[in-house]
């Protein structure tokens, strides 16, 4: 049995993030949905029922479980793991439900050909390549030992070539970037002429935007996907403009009170009112993965009018401004994330105040109980 503990309540709009996979595709070529982490938090299973009734034909998640939960959900057409194998049970379940899994170093190519030995089909494999992130994947000079390694065991092939770009978002390093897409069309050329047929994908949501020449043959759309702007803050944040967020969170005030001048308020006395104000305390806290780092410098919205945070964000509890709301009372709704209008709390927004970037809070807030609205 899970007891409840929070009043915290994520409404996900499904259909805000097929309008955005719509917006993103470009003709010619295939985008991908990237849905790892719960897709983003806003839940795998309805969010690639929703996509695949739109056309999406590929998924992208992360561990071999989610790509085996998503294949048994019955979502049809190819499913990619972007962490790949690590394990002889998981490479089992490869076979066993079709999916495509992304390697990165020759163990586990060593491990996949052992397995396929005793498969009677034969899997598709997507070669990831590193091309300046430094993170996983073969270089140039290995690329084509893996790629001979895949062809010459039975029952393996090459479905797919990928790396991935590290400063796409970041409008002062587009030379890296185009480093990058040289890097990787030297060694798509080189499988190539080596007689391999396979889909190249290096664009991720930022690319989509701002980098046409890194397109290939597919994309992996991520953040954008649920509204994200890749360039929040940056000289080309118009270039994600028209993507809608997804997510709002919920929760109610606990208590409405007044704070006379010189009175602190939450742990630490890190906030002191300046003038008598009206504070309100919320029903959410760091428990419900609603930052500490929001402490004094975040809003939350109530109507239609943001409410600065005071003090400390606590466990459960949070106080929030409200001396400019004279209607605000225990019991009314208020958002964390989300909303309308032009003060409406956007990802990027509360990225901004908690000190990160916006697949953190959509990723973390997401863990709390889910509802699908139209």
């Amino acid at each position: 049995m899970t007891i409840p503990y929070n009043s915290l309540r994520v409404r996900v709009r499904v259909a805000h993030i097929v309008d955005n996979y719509k917006a993103l595709c470009r003709p010619g070529g295939e985008t991908i949905p990237v849905i790892k982490a719960d897709a983003y938090g806003h839940g795998l299973i309805p969010v690639a029922r929703a996509l695949s009734a739109a056309g999406a034909a590929t998924f992208a998640v992360g561990t071999v479980e989610e790509a085996v939960a998503l294949r048994a959900s019955g979502i049809p057409g190819r499913i990619v793991s972007l962490l790949g194998p690590i394990d002889a049970d998981q490479c089992q379940a490869l076979w066993a439900y079709d999916i495509i899994p992304f390697v990165h170093h020759p163990d586990q190519l060593h491990l996949l050909a052992g397995v396929a030995r005793h498969m009677d089909s034969s899997l598709g494999v997507a070669l990831k390549c590193d091309t300046g992130m430094r993170r996983l994947g073969f270089t140039r000079k290995e690329a084509a030992e893996a790629a001979r390694i895949i062809t010459a065991a039975p029952g393996l092939h090459v479905a797919m070539l990928s790396s991935h770009l590290a400063t796409a978002d970041d409008p002062e390093d587009v030379d890296y970037v185009a480093a990058q897409i040289q890097e990787f069309t030297a060694i798509r050329d080189t499988l190539r002429k080596a007689g391999l047929t396979f889909q190249s994908n290096l664009a991720n949501s930022a690319a989509i935007l701002a980098h046409p020449e890194a397109h290939f043959d597919s994309c992996r759309a991520g953040i954008a996907l649920y509204g994200g702007n890749p360039f929040h803050g940056t000289p080309l944040a118009h270039l994600g403009q028209g993507l809608k967020p997804a997510m709002d969170v919920a929760t109610r005030i606990v208590s409405v009170h007044d704070l006379a001048p010189g009175q602190s308020i939450s742990y630490g006395r890190t906030f002191t009112a300046p003038d008598s104000m009206r504070v309100a305390v919320v029903a959410a806290g760091y428990a419900d993965a609603y930052s500490r780092s929001l402490s004094n410098t975040g809003f939350m919205l109530l109507g239609d009018t943001r409410a600065p945070i005071c003090g400390r964000v606590c466990m459960q509890l949070t106080a929030v401004d409200v001396s400019e709301i004279p209607s605000a009372k225990p019991g009314d709704e208020i958002l964390l994330l989300g909303g309308q209008g032009d003060e409406a709390i956007t990802p990027d927004d509360l990225a901004e105040w908690w000190g990160t970037i916006s697949y953190e809070p959509l990723c973390l807030l997401g863990l709390n109980p889910r509802e699908y609205i139209d």
